[in-house]
């Protein structure tokens, strides 16, 4: 499924299948999550650095062909692939163990080509072996939607008391984990989703409300999923002094003035940028210790405007996955 530039929309091309340069994979894809970042490129809110786009950056595969020089992987393996596609590897940035941050890094299914399709290559060394896999679907979100919410909670330091806002595929994921570490989790929602909170207390959050309340005692930390500037303040209004915001996404509207109170008493506002290969590793430890149940809505790859349009109206419940079998 391919975006050209100025269309709104994505349509389905027939491709010459990619072969893996040196120090690449090829991925025959199994599933490849909806990413809201993916609804920003196609709405023009992202710009990718040339066109087309091949969309798609929570990719679960299976090895099929091996470029020259790669031993990590074999035909057949279980890769796992994230937004982070590769860095330089020598910048000031990736010396000291922040790639996320590399000028020169690619992204997958922005700068590469990604996994809205049958086929992806990508380099072995920013690849994640899985193991056995035995759904590739429910694993599919974890690739970005869990790993961007591991490190926006690495981010808020050592809080126990978190505030989740915007309840979709990153915050329902983080959130079953935050509860089995023993954290008190507040969960925000848009005002009147009364659907949305009753699946939030499903996974045993401390409260549930919507983003227009405040919870009844203040937070270490106020993480932010939803692309809603307003929000910041708001969630400056619920953290303790010394508390933390912490916005989740690639991309958020504008944030509105507010009044210096509000950032007083040493309050911090800290955007999370991209991932490292890092935080994906921890990631996956970290779930295997712990039972993670996405919650995702299937569709086909053909079907991949109408999961996105779903995703931009709300009308996902957890995760938008494509099935690529």
């Amino acid at each position: 499924m391919v975006l050209k530039h100025g269309a709104g929309s994505l349509v389905l091309r027939e491709l010459p299948r990619p072969e893996p340069q040196a120090g690449e994979i090829r991925l025959r894809v199994q599933a490849c999550g909806v990413c809201r970042t993916d609804l920003h490129i196609v709405d023009g809110e992202l710009v990718p650095p040339a066109w087309p786009v091949i969309p798609g950056h929570e990719v679960i595969g299976e090895v099929d062909a091996i470029g020259a020089g790669v031993t990590a992987f074999k035909r057949g393996d279980s890769v796992g692939l994230a937004w982070l596609a590769g860095a330089c590897g020598d910048c000031e940035y990736c010396s000291r163990g922040e790639e996320n941050l590399c000028l020169q890094a690619v992204f997958t299914g922005f700068s590469r080509a990604g996994g809205y399709a049958e086929y992806v290559t990508a380099r072995a060394d920013f690849a994640y072996p899985l193991g056995q896999v035995p759904e590739p679907v429910a694993w599919a979100p974890l690739m970005c939607a869990g790993l961007i919410g591991y490190r926006t909670w690495r981010k808020a330091g050592h809080a126990r008391r978190l505030g989740l806002y915007g309840f979709g595929a990153a915050a329902h994921i983080l959130a079953q984990l935050l509860v089995a570490e023993g954290c008190e989790v507040y969960a925000f929602t848009r005002p009147g989703d009364t659907d949305g909170q009753d699946f939030a207390r499903r996974l045993g959050v401390t409260w549930v409300g919507g983003s227009d309340q405040k919870p009844p005692v203040a937070l270490d930390a106020a993480l932010i999923f939803a692309p809603v500037g307003p929000l910041v303040p708001a969630a400056l209004e619920v953290v303790r002094p010394g508390g933390r915001v912490v916005c989740g996404g690639i991309h958020m509207s504008d944030i509105p003035a507010f009044p210096y109170r509000l950032l007083w008493e040493e309050r911090h506002i800290l955007s999370v940028a991209n991932l490292t290969r890092e935080d994906g590793r921890q990631f996956l430890a970290r779930i295997g210790q712990v039972t993670v149940q996405t919650t995702t809505r299937a569709y086909s790859l053909e079907e991949a405007n109408t999961a996105l349009n779903d995703l931009r109206e709300g009308r996902i419940e957890g995760a938008a996955v494509l099935s690529i079998q």
